[in-house]
């Protein structure tokens, strides 16, 4: 053999046992840094093996990487602490899953915790776990559960300026128009978020009430999924819903993302005329609901007196429109609500372009100004 052969021989063997010794060190870390990681996930996930959530089920709902950890489950000692054992003091309300009260944890965070009874049950956690992983800006945030003596507690954040209805009703109160542009269009997104999602999750119980915001007046959608929880437990139906609810889409038989396109067109009436919808005896067919508001328009009464030099006639003109496309009949016709948060962006967007060029106006909308088609 050549020397110069010889030298290549070995030069290659010593390449040889260099890429090995690199393959070995890789195997090695990966090895290394598995256990860790996996060591990491056992001290910080929840005690109760249950309570996994099943990541791969209809892949990850917002968009982002998975939690690093399963949903929290809290013990009945620890929210009682929280809410001085659920004293009534604390008692905020009452909602769709049962009683709501304002809780402190130890860690000094403020939660909104739900309380029903209901005996123990491994579908109610598993549908927890499936709620908890839905993040969204636009809705309520999940943090965890308890299940113990005969109680089912789901436990939220806490919002502090609460629901849209103690900042709408009542002659004290004032949200600027471009300000219920904004609520409006966050809850529209919250809702297009869920009806994204595979399956859909359909709201069933979008109301005013339901519809909270944060101390940025950024609108947060509470009780998503718990509808179909209640319904997943064997639940008839939510507790405070009573034999007339005017959000509640009137059509027989309806169903399905339409139903809470309807609710959000209730949303958006309560929004534009400031007052509740609850006695208002046109809601249910389009040509009643449609005379109504020409009636009111009319008379000057339809559009809320507080909002007086915060809007332009055009952007007030297209938003009656789209509350009308959201409540019509049948619910084929109404919009997606994709194409409702399209529609209020545009009308967010020209609001803002027309009353920084122009000023705020409060023209009058007359009700042949409107298209209903």
């Amino acid at each position: 053999m050549s020397k110069p052969s010889a030298t290549i021989v070995v030069g290659g063997a010593a390449g040889a046992i260099a890429f090995i010794a690199v393959v070995i060190g890789i195997v090695w870390f990966c090895k290394f840094h598995s256990k860790k990681f996996s060591n990491k996930n056992s001290e910080t996930g929840s005690s109760d093996p249950s309570a996994l959530v099943e990541w791969n089920r209809g892949g990850t709902s917002s968009g982002t990487a998975p939690h690093p950890m399963a949903v929290r489950q809290f013990t009945l000692e620890e929210l009682g602490q929280a809410t001085k054992h659920f004293n009534e003091s604390n008692l905020i309300g009452y909602g769709s899953f049962g009683t709501v009260y304002q809780g402190l944890l130890r860690d000094g965070t403020v939660v909104a915790i739900k309380r029903r009874a209901g005996p123990p049950q491994q579908e109610f956690v598993s549908e927890v776990s499936f709620l908890w992983e839905i993040q969204h800006r636009n809705l309520v945030t999940l943090l965890g559960y308890c299940q113990e003596s005969e109680s089912q507690i789901l436990v939220y954040e806490y919002l502090p300026n609460g629901s849209v209805c103690n900042h709408l009703y009542g002659p004290s109160t004032k949200l600027e128009f471009k300000k219920r542009l904004t609520i409006a269009l966050g809850a529209a997104r919250g809702l297009c978020h869920l009806h994204g999602l595979k399956p859909p999750i359909v709201h069933k119980n979008f109301k005013t009430a339901n519809v909270l915001v944060d101390e940025n007046f950024i609108a947060r959608i509470a009780d998503a999924g718990v509808s179909r929880l209640l319904e997943k437990i064997e639940e008839a139906g939510p507790s405070d819903r009573s034999s007339v609810n005017v959000f509640q889409d009137p059509e027989v038989g309806s169903s399905g993302t339409a139903s809470d396109v309807y609710s959000f067109g209730v949303f958006l009436l309560e929004l534009i005329t400031g007052r509740e919808a609850l006695h208002n005896d046109n809601l249910g067919s389009n040509e009643s609901l449609i005379q109504w508001v020409e009636t009111q328009l009319s008379m000057n009464d339809f559009v809320d007196h507080r909002l007086d030099g915060s809007f332009t006639a055009e952007g007030m003109r297209d938003l009656i429109r789209l509350t009308l496309q959201c409540m019509s009949f049948p619910g084929r016709r109404r919009p997606k609500m994709e194409m409702v948060v399209r529609e209020l962006e545009r009308i967010q967007e020209r609001e803002m372009a027309l009353t920084t060029i122009m000023g705020e106006s409060t023209a009058t909308i007359t009700p042949g100004s409107l298209l209903f088609s």
